[in-house]
């Protein structure tokens, strides 16, 4: 088992959530988080304490987002006019990892940053290997012709557990998508629920 696939259970435990609403996360069974002390029962969190699981949730879910990445988003977040926690959600979902993995081009948001990082993917008919490209509405993004045969692609866009959201159109014939509006957190088919406040609370620190 690799290193990553480790870290995405780990994180599932820890939180004691399924957060990418995956048929095999640990939490299906075992719902206490990891280790030894896993199952001792837990104190009242400190609003501290809330706000840092908050945004751990929300940083790990885009396939764990760097620190100093994850705090650029908010400085850009607070800077944008509206309100922070919809602004931040907005730039995480403009992610062209973020934007493969909702498309249905894979099957997770881990596999989406290697897919875009190997230059499988086009915007607007130039090649993209940048996970953290932010996809603007109207953009076109397409797997390129060489990629469509590939197994995960293929079963990827046939997985049942999950559904093309609404801001996004999808034509998985042609391996296209466009994303045609920036989506709010209501919007967004979170597994869990997600915090954004928190996360924006947790900076403003």
């Amino acid at each position: 088992m690799s290193k990553r696939i480790q870290a995405k259970h780990k994180l599932d435990r820890r939180m004691g959530q399924n957060i990418w609403g995956r048929p095999k996360s640990p939490v299906n069974r075992r719902e206490y988080g990891p280790g030894q002390h896993g199952q001792r029962r837990k104190g009242k969190m400190s609003d501290f304490g809330t706000q840092l699981r908050a945004k751990q949730k929300l940083k790990g879910y885009y396939g764990n987002i760097t620190e100093k990445q994850f705090r650029r988003y908010y400085a850009e977040a607070i800077r944008l006019r509206g309100d922070s926690s919809e602004n931040l959600i907005g730039l995480l979902e403009r992610r062209l990892d973020a934007v493969v993995y909702r498309s249905k081009f894979v099957a997770t948001p881990f596999a989406a940053r290697q897919f875009v990082n190997h230059g499988h993917i086009k915007v607007n008919g130039r090649r993209v290997n940048i996970p953290s490209y932010l996809v603007k509405p109207g953009d076109l993004i397409e797997v390129k012709e060489a990629s469509r045969q590939l197994e995960i692609v293929v079963v990827a866009s046939q997985l049942p557990e999950r559904d093309v959201p609404d801001y996004i159109e999808v034509d998985h014939q042609k391996m296209t998508a466009r994303v045609t509006r920036v989506p709010g957190l209501t919007e967004v088919p979170y597994p869990v629920q997600m915090e954004p406040n928190l996360v924006i609370e947790f900076y403003s620190r």
